[in-house]
Parts: C-alpha cells; sequence; structure tokens
C-alpha cells in the first residue's frame, strides 16, 4: 500500500509539472518569435538602408549645367557648391548622389591636361583629362557617416536609374527654382525616389541663399576639409608628426594680387592691400605678436617666386610641403590634393593664420574683405603704422 501511495503522489506531481513547462515553453517561443520579429523590422524600417533610401541629384559636374561647364573654377569655389549640395540633402533626409569626378582647372593640374595632346580629343575626353576621381579627393564612406552618400557611377545609383525609368512621373521629380521647404514639406516631391534638381546656372551655391548667414549652415566649413581622402589624411599625419608643435600661416597671392588698368592707364586691384601684406618683411610684422620667434611655421601659398617668403627665416625655422616631396610626389597627382594635404596640417597648427578674415575670431595676414563690392582700388604699397 505504501509503494501504491508513493506511486500516485508521484504521478499528481508529473500531472501538475506538465500544464507549467508547456506554458513556460509557450512563452519562450512568443518571444524569440517577437524578437526576431523586431529585427527584422528594424533592419527595414531603417531609412538609411537602400531598400528605403530617397535620393537627390543635382548632376554629374558640379556647377553645371551653367556657365562653368566648359571651364573650371578652384577647389573652394566648387566646395562652397558641394557643401550646398550636401547641405539640402542632409535637410531632406536623402541620399545624395555625387559626381564621381571634379574638374580641375589647367594650371592645377600638376600631371594631367598639361602633360598631353587633346587636340583631337572629345568633349568627353577633354572633361577626363581635366578633371580627377572625387574619391582620390574625398573618403566618400567617412562623409556617409553624416549624411549617405554615393557616386553617380555606383551600381545602387544604375539601379536607382532603373527604378525611375519603370515608375516614371511617380519616381522622379525634375525641378529647377524650388525651395528645399518646398521640396520637403509638399508631398509631391517628399514621397518621391529621386528629386533631379537643375540649380543656379551661375553656381550650385546660389541655391544656399543664406550661405553668408553662419547661423543658417547645416555643414560646418570644415566638414569637406574634413573628409579628406584616407591617403591624404595620412600624408597629413605623418607631416605633422615630423613638426612637431607648429604654427601655420596661408598665403593667397597669385590671382587674388591681379591689376588692371582704368581708362588713364592708372592700375587698380579689388584687394589694394594684399600685395603688400603678403610680402615677407610686412608678414614679419602682422604676425609678431602671434607667433614668437624661433617657433616652426608652416607655410602653404600659391606664389611660386622662389625664395619669396625667405626672409621670415631670421625669425622662425621655415617649412614648406616641399620639404615632404619624398613623400608627397608618390602619391600627389595634382594641386588640388596638394592643398588638401597642407589645409589639413594647417588645420592642426597651434596658431593658424589666414590670408583673409572667414570669420570675426580669425587671424589673417590682411584687412581686406575677402569679398568685396567690385571696387577696383589703387593698390596700396606703404606702411598704414611703423613695425
Amino acid at each position: 500500500m505504501a509503494i501504491q501511495r508513493g506511486f500516485s503522489k508521484s504521478k499528481a506531481t508529473k500531472s501538475a509539472r506538465s500544464p507549467i513547462l508547456v506554458l513556460a515553453a509557450t512563452v519562450t517561443a512568443i518571444a524569440i518569435i517577437f524578437l526576431i520579429f523586431s529585427l527584422l523590422s528594424t533592419t527595414s524600417s531603417n531609412p538609411n538602408s537602400p531598400q528605403h533610401r530617397k535620393y537627390l541629384y543635382w548632376g554629374h559636374r558640379i556647377d553645371c549645367p551653367g556657365k562653368h561647364c566648359d571651364s573650371c573654377e578652384g577647389l573652394g569655389h566648387q566646395e562652397s557648391s558641394l557643401r550646398c549640395a550636401l547641405e539640402e540633402a542632409f535637410f531632406l533626409q536623402r541620399t545624395f548622389v555625387m559626381p564621381s569626378r571634379m574638374c580641375i582647372n589647367p594650371i592645377h593640374n600638376k600631371k594631367g591636361i598639361l602633360h598631353h595632346s587633346l587636340a583631337n580629343a572629345t568633349s568627353e575626353e577633354m572633361w577626363a583629362g581635366s578633371s580627377c576621381a572625387m574619391d582620390s579627393l574625398y573618403d566618400v564612406d567617412r562623409m556617409s557617416e553624416t549624411l549617405p552618400v554615393i557616386l553617380d557611377n555606383s551600381k545602387e545609383w544604375y539601379r536607382v536609374l532603373e527604378t525611375t525609368m519603370k515608375l516614371g512621373a511617380r519616381g522622379v521629380a525634375h525641378v529647377q527654382g524650388v525651395s528645399r521647404f518646398e521640396l520637403k514639406q509638399d508631398s509631391r516631391y517628399s514621397t518621391l525616389l529621386l528629386i533631379n534638381r537643375t540649380a543656379s546656372p551661375l553656381s550650385w551655391f546660389m541655391e544656399c541663399k543664406d550661405r553668408n548667414n553662419r547661423s543658417a549652415i547645416m555643414l560646418p566649413y570644415s566638414f569637406l576639409p574634413s573628409m579628406a581622402a584616407h591617403k591624404l589624411r595620412d600624408a597629413a599625419e605623418k607631416i605633422k608628426a615630423q613638426l612637431g608643435e607648429y604654427d601655420a600661416i596661408h598665403v593667397r597671392r597669385g590671382d587674388k594680387i591681379k591689376t588692371r588698368k582704368d581708362r588713364f592707364g592708372v592700375a587698380r586691384s579689388l584687394h589694394p592691400h594684399l600685395d603688400r601684406d603678403t610680402r615677407a618683411e610686412f608678414i614679419l610684422c602682422r604676425i609678431a605678436k602671434w607667433v614668437p620667434p624661433g617657433r616652426t611655421l608652416f607655410i602653404a601659398s600659391n606664389e611660386r617666386t622662389p625664395g619669396f617668403f625667405s626672409p621670415l627665416a631670421v625669425r622662425y625655422k621655415m617649412a614648406y610641403s616641399s620639404n615632404y616631396s619624398y613623400l608627397l610626389d608618390p602619391l600627389i597627382e595634382n594641386n588640388y590634393e596638394l592643398f588638401m594635404v597642407e589645409r589639413l596640417i594647417m588645420m592642426g597648427a597651434k596658431t593658424f593664420i589666414r590670408t583673409f578674415k572667414e570669420d570675426d575670431t580669425d587671424l589673417s595676414l590682411t584687412d581686406d574683405p575677402k569679398k568685396n563690392t567690385k571696387v577696383w582700388q589703387i593698390p596700396v604699397y606703404t606702411a598704414d603704422e611703423p613695425c
């Protein structure tokens, strides 16, 4: 009888546990299914995943169509335009389709158009010979950490084009003269896969009406310089390591000091003090209060006269990118790349002095405004006050 009672108790215990085990297994299975569903849902709803991206395209050449299609502006001009387009993509939360090449003015093309004949070349061959790959200048993956960017020669862009051809008007809008606010708020545009903008024929950056209002700028001026291609950043870091602690000045001469004669034959300049203020003896006087004697001074300049800055050596240890030609010559293909390396070096200086003020807090070699009212004035070469 005792055995019989023991058997009955064991059977009763098992019977009681069975519903609990079934319930626990059911709850666990539901939890696992819910977790898997949540992960899949999160992945598929990610706005940056290719299947959910929307795109913004401004054209395959910066500042084109327009007056700059057959000419090349400088790197700074093109970066202003590129940053304007990137800001709009950032504002609209769209993937920006960036041109895969950037035009280079022949005077800045160290190893390109100046070194081979293009007499019988087609317009596209001339474009290829006077341009460089955008990803040789910028790190697209690094840029995409702030806003998604693809190049217009990528497979993803070709897939977008195929899709828009199938969708027709339901997939793409061709816009001109439409504000970014309207593009974001108007459902005629906001829901479309692709917005194809034709920007101002003057320059892309004309679309950023408030570009002179720094509070309206969504991407800082340092954004594109800091997005330099990895090979350029690596070269800059190696040079900075060899420089140790240093100061830097950027001396813009060349195109900025050009003059033209008025009807009386008198030479005039848009920057009347610039030629004076960027000469070595005046630089010595100007920077004395900012850079102590004996410091290493890195100079980046478009001045090509040999020994032009040599007088500065009486007070400072001079350094130029040419001192590191063993490192840069195998790497640099044009002067845009060279300036991007120099710019990174200048950004790392303890004290950085620009040619013109970009901001009220900047140190500068001249008090002439960078952009003025196009008033041509007689150049001034005498000192305003004793040094």
